[in-house]
């Protein structure tokens, strides 16, 4: 196939290979959560316009606990805590109870895709909305940490509590990691949505699915690092917007 320039004709031909996929996964970055009030981390409007990146190093989490808990506090739980998903989350939570989409590897750490339903979600950078201990390994949610006093530390065990998810310097979660690179090699078809193929390792994912022979749909407001290397159809515009449209020709009302 050929890159396509936005059309009706691109949104029916769309949905019909989604509707005769059979083992149709999703690859989402920041942008299907932009409609959802956070900015991406990158650009001029981005996250590290506002804060510093430093907050996020690990070393620097590890020598400084509480200047970075008080950036991620102000990012993560002030900020991302009351965000809500979108209908571009909404869409791809009932492609999946509908049996279309398989599994959905997301680079983003907002925990909306679960929010909005959607169950084999596969965390490439892990979550926002969990913490860790890093010396017992447990778990908690942010209802469960007194955030007013920074850096909140392990009830059990007093060490200062992590995000759970990847800091610069640290390691994909091995986990994700495997069953990201399983899924992209078993799929017929991958849905982009949101991302501009610039983060690595994360970005890798949609190439190994090229690679193995699926077909790639991409849905983003400006062309990525995908589209004229590996995208076969480019619907630009608003995910939610796309997404919505390909659901009503995919699940036409009676």
């Amino acid at each position: 196939m050929k890159n396509k320039l936005n059309s009706k004709v691109d949104v029916r031909q769309a949905a019909e290979l989604i509707r005769n996929s059979g083992s149709m996964i999703a690859f989402t970055g920041a942008g299907i959560s932009v409609e959802s009030g956070i900015p991406p981390f990158r650009g001029p409007e981005g996250l590290w316009s506002r804060y510093d990146p430093q907050c996020l190093d690990l070393d620097f989490f590890h020598s400084h606990p509480k200047e970075s808990w008080t950036a991620i506090k102000a990012i993560f739980y002030d900020f991302f805590g009351k965000a809500e998903f979108n209908q571009a989350h909404r869409v791809l939570a009932d492609f999946e109870t509908k049996g279309l989409l398989k599994a959905l590897v997301t680079q983003n750490i907002d925990n909306l895709h679960q929010m909005a339903g959607s169950k084999n979600v596969l965390e490439f950078h892990g979550n926002s909305q969990k913490m860790i201990c890093p010396v017992c390994d447990r778990l908690y949610l942010p209802n469960e940490v007194d955030l007013n006093k920074l850096p909140p530390r392990c009830i059990h065990d007093g060490e200062v509590l992590k995000p759970d998810f990847v800091f610069f310097g640290e390691g994909i979660p091995e986990n994700a990691y495997r069953k990201s690179l399983l899924a992209a090699r078993m799929t017929d078809l991958v849905l982009i949505i949101g991302t501009t193929g610039e983060v690595m390792p994360a970005a890798m994912i949609p190439n190994e699915a090229k690679r193995a022979g699926a077909v790639i749909i991409e849905i983003n407001t400006e062309p990525s690092n995908y589209t004229h290397r590996i995208t076969d159809i480019f619907l630009q515009g608003k995910a939610s917007e796309i997404l919505g449209e390909l659901e009503k020709v995919i699940f036409p009302k009676k």
